[in-house]
């Protein structure tokens, strides 16, 4: 069986913005949609909804994006929202393991998605290895700033990418 190749729908013209997440998200294909929220975000989106439904899984990586999108809307005047919907059992448990239910808010029940509206697909594009540290090294550190008991489960990983991009 091929193994599933992860993808991020969008709808960038919904209020709230809304991303569905299908596959498995990881560091290896998360830089498309941290660029996305980046730009969008700038342009004046100020609320973001997460569909879940579809993802099989994440990496501290993808959960450390979201973090950041979510730390850098509450900056805003007025605070934008960051809501993450549809979420399994595991993905519940790592969203709340590692704090972001503090910083957004988790949806368990049935958050409104038009799905038909959600098909505007981001490009997953390669990732050179010098990128990918950087890209995990400030996902990790979103982390650190969202929980700080993240501090002791990342400082191993921050250190080592840290190390790894002085090297270049």
């Amino acid at each position: 069986m091929a193994e599933e190749v992860p993808v991020f729908l969008v709808d960038p013209n919904s209020n709230p913005v809304a991303v569905k997440i299908v596959g498995r998200a990881s560091f290896q294909n998360v830089m498309p949609l941290q660029d996305f929220l980046k730009v969008a975000t700038k342009k004046g989106s100020r609320s973001y909804v997460f569909d879940f439904s579809c993802c099989t899984g994440m990496d501290s990586t993808v959960l450390g994006v979201l973090a950041g999108c979510a730390l850098e809307l509450r900056k805003l005047e007025p605070k934008g929202s960051l809501v993450l919907a549809h979420l399994n059992e595991r993905n519940t448990t790592l969203v709340r393991g590692l704090g972001l239910h503090r910083i957004a808010t988790l949806d368990l029940g049935d958050q409104a998605i038009d799905a038909s509206a959600v098909t505007e697909s981001l490009d997953a594009g390669q990732l050179d290895e010098l990128d990918s540290a950087r890209l995990c090294l400030e996902a990790h550190e979103n982390l650190v700033e969202t929980n700080c008991g993240n501090k002791t489960k990342f400082q191993d990983v921050i250190s080592y990418l840290k190390n790894r991009i002085s090297e270049g």
